[in-house]
């Protein structure tokens, strides 16, 4: 299998099922002398550990990671990082019934279609348990970010329905309420609408905002390896993400030239931009104003309501999941893409460095 790698200099490998010893992530690419340590990986993979609400899976897992190379007394060392985190709470009988079933929803279809055979206990690499790798690299690529004065912070901006609007955000919110977005009172609703649909065995999907603030002008290529489109390929690599969209996205299509336009001013001897429309990127460049990307999160596949389908002999017949699910994926999906906006970054920014002559003058002068 190709495509578990992402990223030219900061570059990422994902590997491990779901329901297998381990999951993980190699990263190459990291310069020397960041420090990290277990502990500062560990906060990223908590966020999306499971069990943390009555709106997640049940499953049972502390998801500890262990370091196993590329750090030494505190700090990496240039060398590739392996990180490790073992599966400690598989229950593989709970997907017997679906070993010769395709999922409604579920990749288990083209998989078996593409390779003749497929990991039928929670899918394999298709599980939502694979982004730990990606998670733990985030935690990685947010060192260096922190290092260069460049922040990131990702939230739930919609479950089903019910969106936060932009005027009404309490950042302080995020951290209070189980599906992280910035605002109780939306929470609240949230909540109310998920445990309706768990009482009909069903799900809900949502949007996830996150924010970059601090990058310099420049990141990101002007033809096929635009910031933008990057980042896009990145978020949606996200098994339950079906669309991003940068900035004011979407609705730019029913805008007008003269409004979408953001006109740029001189503030404190720099050129800055009165709007950001754009949301931070232009000719898929960024151009220092704060980077705005949303990521649609359908709703989760694996549900208890009986759904039609069929089983690998052709026969069509009535299927219910099984198993420990999340109602919605939403709430542990934050750091994902959150995780994946940095490790894009971090890339581009090493890629950066050598744009132009200049810098490459002050680094070997």
């Amino acid at each position: 299998m190709s495509g578990s790698s992402f990223g030219k200099i900061f570059r990422i490998t994902t590997w491990g099922e779901s329901h297998g010893p381990g999951v993980g992530v190699v990263i190459d690419g990291c310069p020397a002398g960041i420090p990290l340590c277990e502990e500062d990986i560990q906060r990223f993979l908590d966020r999306r550990r499971p069990g943390q609400s009555k709106y997640t899976t049940r499953r049972n897992e502390a998801d500890s990671v262990e370091i196993l190379s590329g750090v030494f007394e505190g700090k990496t060392t240039g060398t590739p990082i392996s990180l490790l985190v073992r599966n400690q709470d598989q229950r593989s009988k709970d997907y017997g019934n679906i070993a010769v079933s395709y999922r409604p929803g579920h990749a288990d279809y083209p998989f078996k279609e593409k390779y003749g055979f497929r990991d039928y206990r929670g899918g394999g690499r298709s599980s939502g348990r694979e982004t730990i790798g990606r998670v733990a690299a985030g935690a990685v690529a947010s060192r260096l970010l922190n290092e260069l004065g460049i922040t990131l912070c990702a939230y739930t901006k919609a479950i089903g329905p019910y969106t936060v609007d932009e005027a009404d955000y309490d950042m302080s919110q995020i951290t209070e309420n189980s599906f992280y977005m910035p605002s109780s009172t939306a929470a609240e609703k949230a909540g109310e609408y998920v445990s309706s649909l768990m009482a009909e065995t069903d799900s809900c999907g949502g949007i996830v905002e996150c924010v970059a603030d601090g990058l310099p002008v420049g990141i990101g290529e002007p033809v096929f390896d635009k910031l933008d489109a990057l980042l896009a390929q990145a978020v949606m690599s996200i098994g339950a993400v079906k669309g991003v969209e940068i900035g004011d996205g979407f609705s730019a299509a029913s805008s007008v030239g003269s409004r979408n336009n953001d006109p740029f001013r001189m503030r404190d001897g720099k050129v800055c931009k009165e709007t950001n429309h754009s949301g931070g990127t232009l000719g898929g460049m960024s151009d220092g104003a704060r980077l705005i990307l949303r990521a649609a999160v359908k709703p989760t596949s694996s549900i208890a309501k009986t759904q039609h389908t069929v089983n690998e002999s052709g026969e069509e017949i009535e299927i219910s999941i099984h198993g420990r699910h999340d109602p919605v994926i939403v709430p542990r999906a934050v750091v994902v893409v959150e995780s994946m906006t940095a490790v894009t970054i971090a890339d581009l920014l090493l890629q950066n460095a050598v744009s132009k002559l200049d810098n490459i003058k002050k680094l070997y002068s």
